[in-house]
């Protein structure tokens, strides 16, 4: 029987082993790469379930001050949540008849705290160039209705317009003729309408405490 030269012999085992070491190699290759693409797709859906804000607000959010497209509805912001416990409830009502109208209400200013609202006078004093001009836009802390929680300045004017004409059915009243963004809970405008409106906060007799 011949003997085929040494040349001519296959290493039939340790091929073997080559091929089952290369496809294991591949077969995790791929096994990492599918659950890299999984979890980086897991990372990146946001979730149904993640509130507009942080349930622990920024400081600068505490003392009162606004993110822009805060709703009514938002009570993890200050300026919302320490609201007028019926002024809020007035506002949630008003807000969900105005969705029907495809009307957010969107809330520019709300609760502040005394230290905030004098910042705002100072700096409207800056603006204006005196108090008696700044008082026509902003109150001392001690008379603001905004430090005791009880008036609610709305943003962007189709929220106001659509306040403007049904905000009295919720007992929501502008108060100032130059602000059509303030409003205040008035109960009794459900039933009588909204009192007259003050030329500006100059005018109001609670302002000359």
């Amino acid at each position: 029987m011949n003997q085929p030269s040494p040349s001519a012999r296959i290493p039939v085992r340790p091929l073997h082993r080559r091929l089952v070491v290369g496809v294991t190699a591949v077969i995790a290759a791929i096994a990492a790469t599918l659950g890299h693409q999984a979890q980086n797709s897991s990372s990146s859906r946001p979730s149904s379930h993640s509130p507009s804000f942080s349930a622990a607000p920024p400081s600068k959010f505490a003392d009162g001050a606004v993110p822009d497209g805060t709703t009514v509805f938002d009570e993890e912001i200050p300026a919302v949540a320490k609201l007028d416990p019926e002024l809020r409830k007035a506002l949630r009502r008003a807000a969900e008849k105005a969705a029907n109208d495809g009307v957010s209400l969107y809330v520019n200013g709300g609760w502040r705290s005394p230290r905030y609202q004098e910042r705002l006078l100072r700096e409207a004093i800056a603006k204006y160039g005196s108090e008696a001009e700044a008082a026509r836009w902003v109150a001392t802390a001690k008379t603001s209705p905004h430090v005791s929680g009880e008036a609610v300045d709305i943003g962007r004017s189709p929220a106001t317009a659509w306040l403007s004409g049904h905000g009295a059915a919720y007992g929501l009243c502008q108060i100032y003729r130059n602000e059509p963004w303030h409003y205040e809970l008035r109960p009794e405008a459900t039933d009588r309408g909204c009192p007259q409106m003050y030329a500006d906060p100059t005018q109001d007799p609670r302002m000359q405490k």
